[in-house]
């Protein structure tokens, strides 16, 4: 993984991982890479995220809020969305790490990913951003929004990660 550059495959990222492996990030960045549970929550998402988890509005949705690092430098804030009724009691709604990841956890209570629609944008940091990765004033940002579903088309996730800018994303999808 060069600085400016990033292979990924979206499709690691929401699978489960075999039984007592790392969660996707750790097995990919291995001892290069960390990342930093900031908040667990119950909140009244962003609009966006209520649509796409077929929320009413005003109603709550838990969030995992995550810093990620690579070689010491915050490199992305990950927010990881889910209904109430995914979530609430289970280990989603607690603050702390999940063996193997979200998406293992998911797939044990059910929820297996089937598909993932994802949105790239290209936009100027905020200033919460710009302060939480560190960039200079009028820095941009590069925003991954992705909603996964089941086998109905039922939304069980929602991520929205903002990166550093430059970056360039690789992506490798397996058609069945």
């Amino acid at each position: 993984m060069a600085d400016k550059q990033r292979q990924s495959d979206s499709l690691t990222y929401v699978a489960p991982q075999e039984s007592g492996q790392a969660d996707a990030w750790t097995r990919e960045a291995g001892q290069r890479g960390g990342q930093q549970l900031v908040e667990v929550a119950e909140v009244i998402p962003p609009a966006a995220v209520a649509e796409a988890l077929n929320l009413s509005p005003g109603e709550l949705a838990i969030v995992r809020r995550r810093v990620i690092s690579l070689d010491g430098n915050v490199i992305e804030l990950a927010d990881s969305y889910y209904p109430p009724t995914v979530a609430r009691g289970t280990a989603l709604a607690d603050k702390r790490k999940i063996k193997g990841g979200a998406p293992t956890l998911l797939a044990e209570l059910g929820y297996q990913a089937r598909h993932a629609s994802e949105d790239l944008e290209f936009r100027a940091a905020d200033s919460t951003e710009l302060d939480a990765l560190s960039l200079p004033k009028g820095a941009s940002v590069l925003s991954l929004f992705r909603t996964t579903t089941t086998d109905d088309g039922s939304p069980f996730e929602v991520q929205h990660m903002v990166m550093k800018a430059p970056r360039r994303l690789h992506y490798e999808i397996e058609v069945d």
